[in-house]
């Protein structure tokens, strides 16, 4: 039971991590990324293409694919995100839907169905860990998962907590038309949280490719895995990500045990039964009908 549950809590530093940028993206700007796994999915092949055709370590690869992911993403929101915004709170949804759609048959047409993996490029770290007393072991990429998400958040809540751009970021998220009088560029503001969103995914990419094969429409189920991580947490809480990572890893471990299609199940029931408190809490007509009735006498 202990290794389970220690599997579960390493696991929430993986789904942490892939949730970090959807989670900072919707507490800057209130946009829910649906490109989120796609944008993930297509970094992994970035990292796939220079280990196997030019010999790049992966990790090597990663100075080149995140300013790449990082430069997409200022131009993402210049000029994509920041024009649908204009429409509606609806409509940047329905812009990185179709975006999605359109990275996915673009990965696709150029590499086929079949699966990929940066396993073969980093030596045993896929596989290799430590063991600890009690027949426990602990896998070191892991480890590394959890460590890099406690690093990234830890360095966004510092960033936006201590230096100037930071706090602008926090500003233009209250109230954008404020932060303008004060001499706050929204649209910079914006573009830089945007690039900084890309960055994480490119990492969260990375994770994906080494601890697992990965194809061209496997963004959606990481994009699902990300979703349900920032809302168990609480959407655009950072340190709530990690938090929701957790729980959710360990629902899925102790789902695994007690069935075996229980690792999905086990996430999605806890993903609803946090889904139904908060709305049963909200005060929202329906349920206060329910708590109402479920308070009167017999």
């Amino acid at each position: 039971m202990i290794n389970t549950l220690l599997q579960g809590i390493l696991l929430g530093g993986y789904y942490a991590v892939i949730a970090c940028g959807l989670s900072f993206m919707f507490s800057v700007m209130r946009i829910i990324n649906l490109a989120h796994g796609s944008l993930a999915v297509a970094a992994a092949y970035g990292l796939w293409l220079l280990a196997s055709k030019f010999g790049i370590s992966p990790f090597a690869g990663l100075l080149i694919v995140l300013p790449v992911m990082a430069a997409f993403g200022w131009l993402l929101q210049r000029f994509v995100l920041e024009r649908s915004a204009r429409g509606g709170t609806l409509l940047p949804i329905l812009t990185t839907f179709g975006l999605s759609i359109v990275i996915d048959n673009l990965l696709f047409e150029q590499f086929g169905a079949d699966t990929r993996s940066l396993a073969p490029f980093i030596g045993n770290l896929s596989y290799a860990s430590w063991q600890l007393p009690g027949h426990i072991f602990v896998g070191k990429l892991a480890v590394m998962m959890m460590a890099t998400a406690i690093i990234i958040l830890g360095g966004l809540q510092f960033f936006l907590s201590r230096f100037a751009l930071g706090r602008a970021i926090r500003a233009t998220a209250e109230d954008p038309d404020t932060a303008g009088l004060v001499g706050i560029d929204a649209r910079r503001v914006n573009a830089t949280a945007t690039a900084i969103t890309m960055v994480t995914i490119g990492i969260a990419g990375a994770f994906l490719a080494m601890r697992a094969t990965f194809s061209a429409y496997a963004g959606a189920p990481q994009l699902l895995f990300a979703f349900e991580t920032a809302v168990i947490g609480g959407a655009g809480s950072l340190w709530g990500t990690l938090v929701g990572g957790i729980i959710l890893g360990l629902a899925q471990s102790l789902g695994a045990q007690l069935h075996p299609q229980g690792f999905l199940i086990g996430g999605h029931v806890v993903f609803l039964l946090v889904v139904f408190l908060r709305l049963f809490r909200s005060g929202m007509p329906a349920f206060g009908k329910i708590r109402a009735f479920l308070r009167s006498p017999a």
